[in-house]
């Protein structure tokens, strides 16, 4: 009995130092370049809207589906707007896709590229959009001092205008959040 007790206790420590980190971490070889995204959540003041109101937006990345998309959830104005993000590798395309679902009752679906190790280029098609948008180009890129920047343009009634951009910093201890 006192053998199978420390045989379990052992099994046990073994399993308590065994790094989740890593089996949290470990994503397809493709979205690698995300990597120092997941498991963070960022928050950015909103710059280029049509609006003159103030917009914060928080975003988080998290490692979806054992690691072969990521999920990003984000959040304006605590809930005014948001929506999720999946990002995969599409291996028929040869391209990492995305599908993206609002709470505005609009969806994308959009491919990504990546320009260097840091940065990538995003094209989009909208569906359903009630401003007449129709596709958003947009650009992010990691900085080395940790911040995301974000800047994009819209198809709006056949013209290409300007959309948000944003610098984002991480932040702890706050959650997306949806009315």
């Amino acid at each position: 009995m006192k053998r199978i007790t420390l045989f379990l206790l052992a099994v046990g420590l073994l399993l308590a130092c065994a790094s989740p980190v890593t089996a949290q971490t470990e994503v397809h070889e493709k979205l690698l370049p995300f990597k120092d995204l997941l498991g963070r959540t960022y928050k950015g003041k909103l710059g280029g809207s049509d609006t003159k109101k103030e917009q914060w937006d928080v975003m988080r990345f998290d490692r979806w589906l054992n690691g072969n998309a990521i999920r990003i959830l984000h959040s304006v104005n605590e809930g005014e707007y948001g929506g999720e993000t999946i990002l995969f590798w599409d291996e028929k395309k040869q391209s990492l896709v995305y599908y993206y679902f609002t709470t505005a009752g609009f969806h994308s679906t959009g491919t990504m590229k990546m320009v260097s190790d840091s940065k990538w280029i995003s094209h989009e098609t909208i569906t359903g959009n009630q401003n007449g948008i129709t596709e958003v180009k947009s650009t992010g890129e990691m900085t080395r001092d940790g911040f995301l920047k974000t800047s994009s343009e819209y198809l709006r009634k056949g013209k290409w205008v300007p959309g948000h951009s944003a610098i984002y910093e991480q932040v702890a201890f706050l959650d997306v959040k949806f009315k």
